[in-house]
């Protein structure tokens, strides 16, 4: 009979196990696709506007589920047949740790993000549809599952500064030349309140990769 007490589901048995890979690929992957599609309006008019250059500075959401399910499939690589749950390697590739430490920022700040800005202009008086509650629940599960495979991250420091650097950058193109992803109407006299709340979760994103990158260097050395 299984275990089924609390603290199992907060496990590496579970939280890396095939079972719950599989669930949240299912789940990432589809997401990702509608993003993508939900941003394509801005992404033609962006095209047109300013040029290709600026186009992967648009779909923020998207672009984070992608890379967070790029580290799933990594996790799926990882799953020892012995212990039936991942095992990542000690180090990994400056590659990978890319790809881990850009899926743990991003999909933190922007899960974050959309739903702040979702509620920001509702409450301004912005009309709240099942679509905001939708997107409000998924990017709450983004912000949710950056932090609870924190201790599957295996990401250097290097890594960490480099999506520390794009991350930064984007939030430069958004609000310096205007990329940003379309608000409200409600919320556009706000517009520099949102930058900086911004720039904001991009630090406290980086500070979170940070204190996980030395407190498993202390693990390690302990």
């Amino acid at each position: 009979m299984g275990d089924w007490r609390l603290s199992y589901f907060f496990s590496n048995a579970f939280l890396g196990g095939r079972f719950m890979l599989f669930c949240l690929l299912v789940v990432n992957v589809p997401g990702t696709v509608y993003g993508y599609i939900w941003y394509g309006k801005q992404l033609a008019y962006t095209l047109d506007t300013y040029g290709p250059a600026f186009l992967p500075f648009v779909p923020d959401s998207p672009t984070a589920s992608l890379f967070f399910s790029f580290f799933l499939l990594l996790l799926f690589k990882d799953v020892n047949r012995e212990q039936g749950f991942a095992l990542p390697p000690d180090k990994v590739s400056l590659g990978r740790g890319i790809v881990e430490a850009f899926a743990m920022i991003t999909s933190f700040k922007y899960g974050i993000w959309a739903v702040a800005m979702i509620w920001a202009g509702a409450w301004q008086g912005d009309l709240v549809s099942w679509q905001d509650w939708m997107l409000t629940i998924s990017h709450l599960g983004m912000a949710a599952e950056a932090l609870l495979y924190a201790r599957f991250y295996r990401f250097s420091l290097g890594a960490v500064l480099i999506v520390g650097v794009w991350a930064l950058w984007n939030d430069l193109m958004d609000y310096g030349a205007g990329v940003f992803p379309w608000l409200p109407e409600a919320l556009m006299d706000d517009l520099n309140v949102i930058q900086w709340f911004t720039v904001g979760l991009s630090l406290l994103g980086v500070g979170i990769a940070l204190f996980l990158w030395r407190r498993r260097l202390s693990q390690i050395k302990s």
